[in-house]
């Protein structure tokens, strides 16, 4: 479960239960197995999207009074701004750089609903900067806590999440670059039947993991840092889905700090053609987890799952009646994807 926060410009609240189609076209390279780093560690993520949406009309101050030209076309929160004037618009400057141009009138083209609309806005001069302004709080990027899976040593490339990160209507989030920091958790809000719980973390200021590439069905993956120390974490091979069997197992996550602590988990069962990369049911059996955070909860989406000491899967999603027990994604699947 990748769990993202709701803030004023540039984040969108997802939840691991509904997100974290599949548009990418996968290489198919194979991890050296004697290069695998075992994750487990929290990460923060700030994802650049494709997509500029409206979070928000707002009104203009201007040297005639109080005003919204966004509100007086008829924009709507939740409504993407395409393009303006026949230009696309992929980043919020691209808007800005639009309306500076002196145009008679600004043809706003938007996506609302499945349906492609076209409204004319007349952008306000605001008092205070003297930029013109269309009146709209506006967002480009999505960031959130989730967790490393796994690190390839062989290429310096990450993998994490175990799931796509998706929008609310959970269509797959395309993603122009972005980057992975270092996180803490500093706090755990216990999960409960029907309501699941969440990893509360913040990002480490100059701690860069590296520079993501791909969000796809099997996680988000990218660039390792040339900073970044492997040094530390534990090798590990890799264990196929037909070697994973019924019976216990480990997984390795982290509820406090930016330490990875292991796990006591039992695998309930195993499916080879899982749909949605469902390929594990699994329980968690150790108490000192289920004691500080009820079982599975937001955040821990991309926690490695190990076996007979080896890398078997990842964490993905918490049954929402049970946080006991959660689904899994099997490791053949995520290295097959990047």
């Amino acid at each position: 479960m990748f769990h993202f926060k709701k803030v004023l410009k540039n984040v969108l609240l997802f939840t691991a239960l509904v997100i974290l189609a599949v548009t990418f076209s996968p290489v198919g390279a194979k991890a050296d197995e004697g290069q695998l780093y075992l994750g487990g560690f929290p990460a923060g993520f700030v994802l650049n999207t494709t997509t500029v949406e409206v979070i928000g009309v707002c009104d203009v101050v201007t040297g005639d009074g109080v005003c919204s030209p966004a509100r007086e076309a008829g924009m709507k929160t939740g409504d993407v701004i395409d393009k303006i004037n026949g230009e696309e618009v992929n980043a919020v400057s691209d808007i800005n750089k639009i309306i500076s141009r002196e145009y008679k009138k600004y043809e706003v083209e938007i996506l609302r609903g499945g349906e492609r609309l076209t409204l004319t806005v007349n952008p306000a001069k605001e008092a205070a900067s003297g930029g013109k302004r269309l009146g709209v709080l506006v967002k480009d990027s999505i960031n959130g806590i989730g967790t490393v899976t796994y690190i390839d040593g062989s290429n310096r490339k990450f993998a994490s999440l175990g799931h796509p990160v998706t929008d609310l209507q959970n269509n797959l989030v395309k993603i122009n670059g972005g980057t992975i920091y270092g996180s803490l958790i500093y706090d755990v809000k216990k999960g409960v039947r029907g309501t699941p719980g969440e990893l509360r973390g913040a990002f480490e200021s100059g701690s860069e993991i590296g520079s993501a590439t791909l969000n796809c069905s099997c996680g988000v993956y990218g660039d390792l840092s040339s900073k970044f120390d492997c040094s530390k974490l534990l090798k590990i091979s890799k264990g196929s889905l037909d070697v994973a069997e019924v019976g216990p197992a480990y997984i390795y996550t982290t509820i406090y700090g930016k330490q990875a602590e292991k796990y006591n988990i039992s695998i309930v069962k195993v499916d080879k053609t899982g749909k949605d990369n469902k390929n594990f049911i699994i329980k968690i059996d150790d108490e000192r987890l289920l004691e500080k955070t009820g079982g599975i909860v937001q955040g821990m989406s991309g926690s490695p799952i190990v076996q007979n000491g080896k890398l078997i899967g990842a964490v993905t999603h918490v049954f929402i009646n049970d946080p006991t027990r959660g689904y899994g994604i099997g490791i053949d699947k995520m290295l097959s994807s990047y």
